[in-house]
């Protein structure tokens, strides 16, 4: 029997171009007839969905942002009857109201083809056993991952977030051969076959990560540790359906995100004006085909950057870079701009040091700010290296970052380990 694929047939870039066109002018009347949010939001603009007559035009609309959720609680951006709602799902969000994301049968159905479609870009079959080590309740991550695997056809092993003995049973005793959590869970997992011998007695071949970044020494480290054939990046947010809204290939190009069901922009967060393609921007993202709560330049404050060139693998959608943090999570010292992303890719430069690091902010008795680094060193080397690495550490963040830094290097697997989303950057400043 053939496989199904959960690719479309679509041959130019021009035919993608148009089914977008056709989604832009769909959506925006779906949503301006459906919705009173919308319908206020375009008539305080001055547009009309008869203004909507080529891609350009997206730049009449008016954004959409998280605090327009959180304001339309419970159900925001509502564009249909509640009969033809069959399902809600909330974000993860720590503080106020969380944003809730109603969902029709089509928005299920073609959120797991995405979903399937990112398990194929992947090399997983029908003959993959997937543990899903992600969380399960109101948020989209655990029931995108299982029910995007019973699509693919993939045996799903739903195992939640944590419970590391039963993690690793299930590991051995079921020969799951796909792992998909959080990169700190993929880390805690790795370490933890190590210590217990397992390797020679599992069969995992790969990891879909999500929900975070995860650095070059992090990857290296879980590669290493779990003896993989391949990590894979998968992205997504619960506004946008949840996970599954793109995947890089085995080529590690970039993240291919599915342009005939949303349409990216990557906009100058103070400027909101286009970046051109290689520069970092704040991924903007407008639905095609969404029916319950669609989105129209929705501010997703993710950072990233357009990858201009097409990938080697010949797949037709475009591709992003992986996810290089969030706007919000932008810290400032001494006047100067900086992300947690840039502390990773440095030290995943020294092969001395692990992938797991805090930043801690303080402010002296002086008045001033500082920034101490924590990092772990690498397994089996020498603490009398200490100082001589940290100097070349500091140096370095000196030279990239334009700050100064108190390097710390500290034993290996001293740093907490979690099973969900690893906190990197403590401010103490008042």
């Amino acid at each position: 029997m053939q496989r199904r694929t959960f690719y479309p047939d679509i041959k130019s870039k021009e035919e993608l171009e148009e089914i977008q066109l056709q989604g832009l002018k769909w959506t925006v009347r779906h949503a301006y007839e459906g919705s009173d949010f919308y319908r206020q939001r375009f008539e305080e603009a001055g547009v009309s969905p008869d203004d909507i007559k080529t891609l350009e035009d997206i730049r009449k609309l008016p954004f959409t942002t998280a605090q327009d959720l959180r304001d339309g609680y419970p159900f925001p951006l509502r564009a249909v009857p509640f009969e033809k709602i069959v399902r809600i799902h909330a974000s993860s969000g720590t503080t106020g109201k969380r944003k809730v994301l109603c969902y029709t049968q089509k928005d299920i159905d073609d959120w797991l083809d995405m979903f399937a479609r990112c398990y194929e870009t992947a090399g997983l079959t029908p003959e993959d056993r997937v543990q899903i080590a992600v969380g399960y309740g109101v948020w989209t991550a655990g029931v995108g991952f299982q029910l995007g695997c019973e699509r693919l056809g993939a045996m799903a092993i739903p195992i939640g977030p944590g419970n590391i003995d039963m993690q690793c049973q299930f590991l051995e005793d079921f020969q799951s051969t796909a792992l998909c959590c959080t990169a700190s869970m993929a880390l805690l997992m790795a370490e933890e076959v190590d210590r217990r011998g397992l390797r020679d007695r599992i069969s995992l071949k790969k990891v879909i990560f999500g929900s975070e970044r995860s650095s070059e020494a992090m990857r290296r480290k879980i590669k290493e540790l779990l003896g993989v054939e391949d990590i894979f990046d998968i992205t997504g947010l619960t506004e946008l359906y949840g996970p599954g809204a793109g995947i890089d290939c085995p080529k590690h190009e970039g993240i291919h995100y599915w342009a005939d069901y949303y349409i990216l922009e990557l906009l100058d967060p103070e400027t909101l004006e286009p970046v051109p393609p290689g520069e970092v921007g704040e991924m903007v993202v407008t639905t095609l085909k969404k029916e319950a709560a669609p989105l129209i330049r929705y501010r997703t404050r993710d950072l990233t950057r357009l990858i201009p060139h097409p990938c080697s693998c010949g797949s037709i959608f475009p591709m992003h870079d992986r996810i290089l943090g969030r706007s919000d999570d932008m810290f400032i010292i001494r006047g100067v701009n900086v992300y947690p992303s840039h502390i990773d890719e440095i030290i995943s430069g020294f092969a001395e040091v692990g992938s797991e690091y805090q930043i801690i902010l303080e402010r002296g008795a002086d008045g001033k700010d500082y920034m101490t680094l924590k990092v772990e060193r690498e397994r089996g080397l020498d603490p009398a290296r200490d100082e001589e690495v940290a100097g070349r550490i500091a140096e370095e963040i000196k030279k990239r970052v334009l700050v100064s830094c108190r390097v710390q290097i500290v034993d290996y697997g001293s740093l907490p380990r979690t099973e969900r989303k690893s906190k990197r950057v403590f401010d103490y400043r008042e």
